[in-house]
C-alpha cells in the first residue's frame, strides 16, 4: 500500500498553529450539527447558484475587475489635478475688486492665520470674463478660461486647519489625523478598473514626491491592491518612468514560468496565514507588473500622437503627463492624480506675482488642451476632472517672519477659511459659479462647501451614496466622508 510522502511543513508545527488547527475543528463539528438541524445542508446546489459562486470566486481572485456602481452614475473615471502648496484663489478663479480698493489698508478680521499677516494685498493679475457664461478668470489661466463654459467653479470651499500635512490628508483621504484610504483607493475599490494590464489608480508627480509622500494615495485598511501607483512623470524614458518595466534577462515565456512557480509557493505561504491582506496584495502586484510589460510602455509613449495633438497640449512636463493621462483613460484606467511637482510648488509666502505666474505658464495650456481633447473625443461627458489644492491663500500680505519666509512683503499665508476648487465634465454644470467668499476673499460665506461635501458629491457623480459606501474594519463601518458630508446638488447638471 503506497503512502504520500511526509512534507516538512506537516512535521514542524508551531504552538500557535497546533492550537489553531485543534480549535477550528471543534467549530466545524458544531457548525455541521447546526446546519443539519436547520436544513442548511439539505438543498442541492442549482446551476444558477453554482454560476454565482464562480462569479464571486472570480471577483475575489481579481479585486480589480470592473464593477457597476449601485446608483446611476454620471462619471466613470476621475482625473484629479492637484496644485499642491495652496494656490491663491484671489489670484486665479475668485476675483476680488475690493482688494484693490483696500490695498495697503488694515483688514477688519478676527480670523487667526498660521503666520502674521498685515494689510490687504491686491492681486497683481488682471481678471476678465470668458465664454458665454462670462465667468471671470485670472490672466495666468487665460487658456483654461477659454474652456470655462465646461467648468463648474466652487468659490466657497473650506477646510479645517491651515497646515499642509493635515489639509493634504483631509483633501485626499477625508481625514486629517488618522490613516484612511485615499479617494482614488475608494473609487478603485468601488468600481475596479477596465484594463487589467495597467494600474487602476495612477499618481504622477514630476521630480519626486509631494509633502506627506505616499500617504496622499494610501489604501490604509483597504486591501493594498487599491493603493495608488506613483510615477515620476518628469522622466521620458519608460524604463526610468516605470522601474523594471522590462526584463532584459529572460523572455516572457520564462518569466511566466517563474511567476507561476512563485505563485504556487506564495499560495502555500498565504494559506498558512489565513489569507493576509497585505500578502495577497503583494502577490497580485507581481501579476500586474508582469502584465504591464505588454501595454504600459505603449500607453506612455506620447510620441505616437499626431503633431497637432501634441501642439494642442503644448510643451513641457505637464503637457506630457496630461497627454499620457488621456491615453490612459482611453485604455480603461479608472483614477489618475496629477501633482504639479515635488514638495509644495504653489506655496508662495513670497514673490506670489512671479511664482504663480510661472506655475500658471507651466500648466495653463496643458489643462485647456486636455479639456478640449476630452471634449472633442466625447470623453468629457463621463470623465470628472477636479482642479485645486489643499487650501487657498490669505487676501492679506504675509509679514516677514524669521525662518518662515524670505522677509519680503509680496506673498500670502495659508488660508483654509475660503478657497476655490473647480470641476469639469462628469455630470457637473459648465459655466457655473457656486458659492462665494466675503468681499475680500478671506472666508467662505455663501453656499459653503466643506471638503467632505466635495467628496460626497464626487462619489454621487460616480454612482455611490457616500453614506452607504463603506468598508468594515476594526469593528465598524468606515466611509470616505466618515460621519460628515452633504451632496452639493446645485453643481450637478
Amino acid at each position: 500500500m503506497s503512502h504520500e510522502p511526509a512534507r516538512l511543513e506537516d512535521l514542524v508545527v508551531t504552538r500557535r498553529e497546533l492550537l489553531c488547527r485543534s480549535g477550528t475543528g471543534f467549530g466545524a463539528l458544531a457548525l455541521g450539527t447546526m446546519l443539519a438541524e436547520t436544513g442548511g445542508l439539505g438543498r442541492p446546489a442549482r446551476a444558477a447558484d453554482q454560476a454565482k459562486a464562480v462569479q464571486i470566486a472570480a471577483t475575489s481572485a481579481n479585486p480589480l475587475l470592473p464593477k457597476a456602481p449601485p446608483l446611476k452614475a454620471r462619471a466613470k473615471r476621475v482625473v484629479h489635478l492637484f496644485m499642491n502648496g495652496g494656490p491663491s484663489h484671489v489670484d486665479t478663479f475668485d476675483p476680488k475688486p475690493m482688494l484693490a480698493k483696500h490695498h495697503g489698508k488694515p483688514v477688519p478680521s478676527n480670523l487667526p492665520t498660521e503666520r502674521k499677516t498685515g494689510a490687504a494685498f491686491q492681486s497683481p493679475y488682471k481678471f476678465r470674463k470668458y465664454g458665454q457664461s462670462g465667468v471671470e478668470v485670472s490672466e495666468i489661466f487665460e487658456k483654461t478660461g477659454a474652456m470655462i463654459d465646461d467648468i463648474c467653479v466652487i468659490r466657497s470651499m473650506h477646510a479645517d486647519v491651515p497646515n499642509h500635512e493635515p489639509s493634504l490628508m483631509l483633501m485626499n483621504c477625508g481625514e486629517s489625523r488618522q490613516a484612511r484610504p485615499s479617494l482614488g483607493s475608494w473609487v478603485l475599490y468601488g468600481l475596479g478598473t477596465e484594463n487589467q494590464n495597467l494600474p487602476g489608480f495612477l499618481v504622477m508627480c514630476p521630480d519626486g514626491f509631494p509633502i506627506a509622500e505616499s500617504q496622499n494615495w494610501q489604501s490604509a485598511f483597504l486591501p493594498g491592491i487599491y493603493q495608488g501607483t506613483h510615477l515620476d512623470s518628469k522622466q521620458t524614458d519608460v524604463e526610468k518612468l516605470i522601474a523594471h518595466i522590462r526584463n532584459h534577462g529572460v523572455d516572457q515565456g520564462h518569466q511566466r514560468a517563474q511567476l507561476d512557480l512563485l505563485a504556487e509557493l506564495n499560495q502555500v505561504h498565504l494559506d498558512d496565514r489565513k489569507h493576509e491582506a497585505d500578502l495577497e496584495a503583494r502577490i497580485q502586484s507581481f501579476e500586474l507588473a508582469y502584465r504591464m510589460q505588454s501595454e504600459a510602455a505603449e500607453a506612455f509613449d506620447v510620441s505616437q500622437e499626431p503633431a497637432y495633438i501634441r501642439a494642442l497640449y503644448g510643451p513641457g512636463v505637464h503637457a506630457r503627463q496630461l497627454l499620457a493621462t488621456r491615453r490612459l483613460l482611453e485604455r480603461g484606467v479608472r483614477f489618475v492624480q496629477l501633482w504639479h511637482g515635488a514638495g509644495q510648488p504653489w506655496d508662495h509666502h513670497d514673490d506670489i506675482e512671479t511664482g504663480h505666474r510661472e506655475l500658471g505658464r507651466q500648466c495653463d495650456q496643458a489643462i485647456a488642451g486636455f479639456l478640449f481633447d476630452l471634449k472633442q473625443r466625447g470623453m468629457l461627458d463621463d470623465t470628472l476632472v477636479v482642479w485645486g489644492g489643499e487650501f487657498g491663500r490669505t487676501p492679506t500680505v504675509e509679514l516677514p517672519t524669521p525662518g518662515a519666509n524670505a522677509g519680503k512683503l509680496n506673498g500670502r499665508d495659508h488660508n483654509h477659511y475660503g478657497f476655490t476648487t473647480w470641476m469639469a465634465g462628469g455630470g457637473v454644470k459648465g459655466g457655473y459659479v457656486h458659492g462665494a467668499t466675503d468681499e475680500l476673499g478671506f472666508q467662505a460665506v455663501e453656499k459653503k462647501v466643506h471638503v467632505h461635501d466635495l467628496h460626497a458629491t464626487i462619489l454621487h457623480l460616480l454612482g455611490f451614496d457616500h453614506e452607504k459606501f463603506t468598508f468594515h474594519y476594526a469593528g465598524r463601518d468606515f466611509r470616505l466622508t466618515d460621519v460628515h458630508g452633504n451632496i452639493v446638488h446645485d453643481v450637478v447638471a
